[in-house]
């Protein structure tokens, strides 16, 4: 097993949250502490190896990725001129994940600074059905897309993590 069940910090007694927009919350949390953990206790050539060419996929590719879809998700919701693509042109987030610890470190900064930013965007929007953006999804769709998103990607993590070291996921 990846981790021990007793120590798995996803794992809880406890009643499950209360009320959709927590589930919701909870869910991604889980989700995001996943990547995190498929992504421990490896070196910055380690996080940059490719998965199969012609992919370009790679645990860091995957951190960078996130961070950058969560800016996309912010400028979906926010008013105002839609912030820039942090890794520049498309496919800049897998191309640029190479083996240098100040790209690992950046990565996760981005990171955590994109997800509180969306986080907060979309906590100043209680209301689940709201309508935003100019496509007009509601709170709700982009909570759960978020979640889709985030266990999608864990998946590839799963697969990268092993073709890495042998570890497996649960």
């Amino acid at each position: 097993m990846w981790v021990d069940p007793d120590d798995d910090p996803r794992n809880t007694e406890k009643a499950g949250p209360e009320g959709e927009r927590a589930t919701l919350l909870e869910f991604l949390a889980d989700y995001r502490l996943t990547l995190l953990m498929k992504c421990q206790d490896l070196d910055a050539g380690q996080l940059a190896r490719r998965s199969v060419p012609p992919s370009t996929m790679s645990l860091l590719g995957l951190v960078r990725h996130l961070a950058e879809v969560e800016r996309d998700w912010r400028n979906w919701i926010v008013d105002g001129e839609p912030l820039p693509k942090l890794y520049g042109r498309r496919n800049g987030d897998f191309d640029g994940a190479v083996a240098d610890q100040a790209v690992v470190d950046a990565a996760y900064a981005d990171l955590a600074r994109e997800q509180a930013a969306t986080d907060a965007a979309l906590a100043a929007r209680p209301d689940l059905g709201e309508r935003v953006g100019e496509d007009g999804s509601s709170v709700r769709e982009l909570m759960v897309h978020r979640i889709e998103e985030y266990a999608r990607h864990c998946g590839h993590a799963d697969l990268l993590r092993e073709c890495v070291d042998g570890r497996v996921g649960q």
